[in-house]
């Protein structure tokens, strides 16, 4: 459950990220609110925790946003190594629910919001019923399958 959860984050992440336009990764939709590259440089930051943990580790970062396909391309790789970790017959060092209820829903949070802030920006994702979606586990890369209903 906890890979296909994961893989479900890569599939809505992929989605919320994918063809944005080049003024969103820096769109604020108020003062105290993160930008779009802000949001991916800590989701990046959470995967990377949610994988340091399950390593027995416990390390967290903060790293700074870079530029927007750069941010992209770390939030599916640190995807990846966290799969790659789960799939693996290495020991989980903290329980599965305490992965899902930290950064695993922090995660899936954030991405929300950079669905919100598409709209935001001007610039929104056509709205999906998830159910129907083609979503499997280790599937976390940036390419994911089609939609399979889509609407406005």
């Amino acid at each position: 459950m906890l890979r296909h959860t994961v893989a479900t984050l890569a599939y809505r992440g992929a989605k919320s990220m994918r063809g944005a336009p080049a003024h969103f990764a820096e769109f604020h939709a108020s003062e105290k609110t993160r930008t779009p590259s802000q949001l991916v440089a800590h989701l990046g930051d959470l995967l990377d925790w949610a994988l340091s943990m399950a390593q027995g580790k416990q390390e967290w970062h903060d790293s700074p946003p870079v530029a927007w396909d750069a941010g992209v391309q770390r939030f599916h790789k640190a995807l990846e190594a966290f799969d790659a970790y789960l799939a693996s017959d290495q020991p989980l060092h903290v329980s599965a629910e305490k992965l899902f209820q930290g950064p695993i829903a922090d995660a899936l949070t954030h991405v929300g919001q950079l669905t919100m802030l598409r709209r935001l920006a001007g610039a929104p994702i056509r709205g999906e019923n998830y159910f129907k979606a083609d979503i499997a586990a280790g599937r976390v890369g940036a390419e994911q399958k089609a939609a399979a209903r889509e609407f406005d």
